[in-house]
């Protein structure tokens, strides 16, 4: 069933809610990614196939939302994945996140912990408008970006730049994840990383691994595993954590 939320500042939040049993499974895009990838069609098959409940979504500035991508927040992005949350999912909850996502439904679940009982990473980007700041930028471009607002990065995923905006980078270090002692989660943690991902270290996966701590966190790399990881086997292992996870809640 196809729905539309909307924000609290009036804008329209496509999503689709597929009912069934709990606990429910909501999955999480990238960055610029979109409800329509193909885990997010994946995982909601399996759900099918399982009568499982499953929720998936644009961002907005994604997919079929409202709002131009280069408006958009992180903080933007992480309220509207708590409004889908809030509106649309029946606790217990199980959240999968890919690249971006990742780093959104970590958040997620320390705001919802009463909701969100499981999770699942998949190639997880905690902080990673740090590393566009300091690692992806070179000093022109940072200059640029005090002096304009924004620059037009390259992507590897679309013909066309996208536009990186200073509010997007700075809007992120108030959700920064990886400095912290801790990150205290009370759930079954599944991190899923292939080793050789170009776009996120899978260093960082298992840095979320140490700050979550294995009483709670399982940590899984894929040797020749890429970013997307969108292979069958890849989807094959995804959906077996996460129904590894549903036994679990």
């Amino acid at each position: 069933m196809k729905t539309t939320l909307k924000s609290p500042d009036g804008l329209s939040i496509a999503a689709k809610k597929l009912e069934g049993k709990s606990p429910a499974v909501i999955f999480m895009p990238g960055f610029f990614s979109n409800m329509e990838g193909t885990k997010a069609t994946y995982l909601e098959a399996m759900c099918r196939e399982r009568g499982q409940a499953y929720v998936r979504f644009d961002y907005r500035g994604h997919g079929q939302s409202d709002g131009k991508f280069e408006d958009g927040t992180f903080t933007d992005w992480l309220n509207d994945t708590l409004l889908v949350l809030d509106e649309l999912a029946e606790a217990p909850v199980v959240a999968v996140g890919s690249s971006m996502g990742g780093w959104i439904a970590l958040l997620a679940a320390l705001k919802r912990p009463d909701k969100i009982r499981g999770l699942v990473g998949i190639a997880s980007s905690p902080d990673f408008t740090e590393d566009i700041w300091h690692h992806r930028m070179t000093e022109e471009q940072r200059q640029l970006m005090d002096k304009q607002g924004f620059i037009a990065q390259s992507s590897a995923y679309r013909d066309e730049p996208v536009i990186i905006t200073k509010k997007l980078l700075d809007s992120g270090k108030n959700h920064l994840l990886l400095h912290k002692p801790s990150i205290n989660l009370d759930i079954p943690v599944f991190l899923i990383h292939g080793k050789k991902d170009a776009d996120v270290p899978w260093k960082k996966s298992q840095k979320l691994y140490r700050l979550i701590g294995k009483e709670n966190c399982k940590l899984i790399l894929v040797p020749d595993g890429e970013h997307r990881l969108s292979r069958d086997e890849d989807l094959e292992l995804i959906g077996g954590v996460v129904e590894r996870i549903l036994k679990k809640v």
